[in-house]
């Protein structure tokens, strides 16, 4: 029972990047509102999000290797355009959420209107299983094998498929933004040799590529919990945050003695700072989205182990016959070419992505080419803050902004 309950505080952990609405209540003492269309299932990001703002939209699909097929959004420029050549950003979410999430706060207060209205092409991800990206050339998301991946295949198939695409409409290198798990597998690719010859720049909020140092008590239940079996323990190849079996689960680690579910999010992210309630409203509606249980299992392995490797199937044999060795191989991020400007910002509350987690990666990064490297801490800043945090254009985007001018 211990053991079972272990591993649902781990999905769980996870899980509450994204709040689930019946179990998290986020206090707020920012009470300023803004008008904006929360998006519906038939309702693109496009028209809910950016076209009622006055800016130009495009809704696109890009089809990967595997045959998943990805929704992506290109806001071409912003609402004064002087028609120049524009250079590229493509921004990326974490997990358990979409696309939407960087457009939550009015249009002088989110990353990719800003980016547009400061001389970029912006192109924003959804990866696959999320609500616009839940279609396949062969495969329906109600047949298991449709989620038979974790974030492994993300850094294979996803991520090189948008950068593909992107590069190929406009012909230039492409400069990144990914928070969270979009700084993960982003790395992680990099290590990989994948994206090196069409990465122009990357700007890396929250950075997670190591998990062990989480600060939190579900944190470290997390880091002892055992998950080899999770897909069995919960039936499910979709991992939903709206579904029942989920909220079943949700109940029952909110009634294990010692948990306390009052603010899931705070327990989990840390104390953002700076959250206006308006918009985390709103983000409610939109959010979480589904993901794979493996891949919901890959991470917890990534807590758990203090490494990033592949996917470990927790079978020597298995293992052996995808990798070729017992053991699921290590992304080496002293692979990631030292010449690559990279711009990471991480905040002192933030109880994911933990101050000593990113110095692990700081210090791998150490031998980076002298001016390639620049890092912002803020003290008071936790993980939601980097995505909907009031003062975010004031303390991040500028600077994010600035740091892609000097790229150009």
């Amino acid at each position: 029972m211990a053991a079972t309950l272990a591993s649902v505080c781990l999905l769980v952990l996870v899980a509450a990047l994204a709040p689930h609405r019946a179990y998290a209540s986020i206090r707020s003492s920012l009470g300023q509102k803004h008008a904006a269309a929360a998006a519906a299932p038939s309702v693109g990001i496009c028209a809910s999000s950016v076209l009622v703002y006055g800016y130009q939209c495009q809704e696109l699909q890009v089809t990967t290797q595997d045959g998943y097929i990805l929704s992506l959004q290109r806001i071409p420029e912003g609402r004064h355009s002087n028609g120049t050549k524009k250079p590229p950003v493509l921004i990326q979410h974490g997990v358990l959420v979409d696309g939407v999430t960087w457009l939550l706060n009015s249009p002088d207060r989110n990353l990719p209107l800003i980016l547009a209205d400061n001389g970029f092409d912006v192109w924003i991800a959804n990866t696959r299983g999320t609500r616009f990206s839940r279609r396949h050339t062969s495969m329906d998301p109600s047949d298991p094998k449709f989620w038979n991946w974790s974030w492994d295949e993300l850094v294979a198939f996803d991520l090189p498929a948008v950068f593909d695409f992107v590069y190929s409409k406009t012909g230039q290198k492409v400069n990144y933004v990914g928070h969270s798990l979009g700084t993960l597998f982003a790395l992680a690719s990099l290590s990989d040799g994948k994206l090196v010859d069409q990465m122009k720049s990357a700007a890396l909020l929250s950075p997670i590529a190591y998990l062990s140092h989480m600060n939190t008590a579900l944190g470290v239940a997390a880091a002892k919990a055992f998950v080899g079996e999770i897909t069995t323990l919960l039936g499910l190849a979709e991992f939903n945050p709206k579904g029942e079996p989920v909220a079943q689960f949700l109940n029952a680690l909110c009634a294990y003695p010692g948990v306390d579910c009052y603010d899931l999010l705070e327990a989990v992210t840390g104390k953002n700072c700076c959250l206006n309630s308006s918009t985390v409203d709103l983000f409610l509606k939109n959010e979480p989205q589904s993901t794979s249980t493996r891949n919901m299992v890959h991470l917890a392995q990534t807590v758990r182990d203090g490494v990033l490797a592949k996917y470990n199937y927790g079978r020597l044999d298995f293992n052996l016959m995808h990798y070729g060795k017992f053991s699921p191989p290590i992304y080496n991020l002293s692979n990631i070419p030292h010449n690559l400007p990279l711009f990471l910002s991480y905040g002192g509350r933030d109880s994911l992505s933990d101050i000593r987690d990113v110095e692990l990666l700081l210090d791998i990064l150490k031998l980076h080419d002298v001016g390639k490297l620049t890092v912002q801490y803020i003290k008071d800043y936790a993980h939601a803050d980097f995505i909907m945090g009031l003062n975010a254009k004031d303390i991040v985007y500028n600077q994010v902004t600035a740091f892609f001018q000097q790229q150009q």
